[in-house]
């Protein structure tokens, strides 16, 4: 098999997910900011390896696969960190939601490819508008401090609760889809 650079980019991200936790696990003062470098590269590969993989028509089965998998791997270790880090339910719930939802997704997904009806469950604009909230949300947790006088850790907490909104939102259309192909 061919690595393509879309898909070097999607691995990247996966081998970053180590780092990302080691960085969380560093003590202050420099630990937001590194932490935040990571997540928001592994962010930015993320849009990246798709904007590529269409670009230079290099999209594939292999890549397909692998790159939702990176993406729900890096946000469920960074949201588990993240209510490491705030605990109380005001982050535990969101976190919740965007996790579970993002497994039961996946299998709705994998079990619509074995039907040959997998096209009927594609990413929407609304997954990708809570695709964007839920990563800006978790940046400005993981700052973890307010920003030239700007909360930026209580932003991001509202940010989060919006994506989780959006997250359920967007499972209900991807549910209604399928159940449309199954009846």
């Amino acid at each position: 098999m061919v690595v393509t650079l879309p898909t070097a980019l999607t691995l990247l991200r996966i081998a970053l997910i180590p780092v990302f936790g080691l960085c969380f696990l560093l003590p202050p003062p420099w630990t937001n900011w590194l932490t935040v470098a990571v997540f928001a590269l592994a962010a930015i590969t993320d849009w990246l390896d798709g904007y590529l993989a269409r670009r230079l028509g290099q999209s594939s089965d292999f890549g397909a696969f692998l790159d939702p998998v990176a993406d729900k791997l890096m946000v469920a270790v960074a949201l588990v960190a993240l209510v490491s880090v705030y605990p109380g339910l005001w982050m535990a719930i969101p976190a919740a939601v965007i996790i579970g939802r993002e497994i039961a997704v996946s299998a709705l997904r994998e079990w619509m490819a074995e039907i040959g009806k997998r096209a009927s469950v594609a990413v929407n604009q609304v997954g990708k508008l809570k695709t964007v909230a839920q990563m800006a949300a978790i940046i400005m947790l993981l700052y973890r401090e307010p920003l030239l006088g700007v909360p930026v850790p209580e932003i991001g907490v509202a940010l989060l609760w919006f994506s989780a909104l959006l997250t359920l939102y967007s499972a209900y259309i991807y549910l209604r889809a399928a159940l449309r192909v199954l009846d």
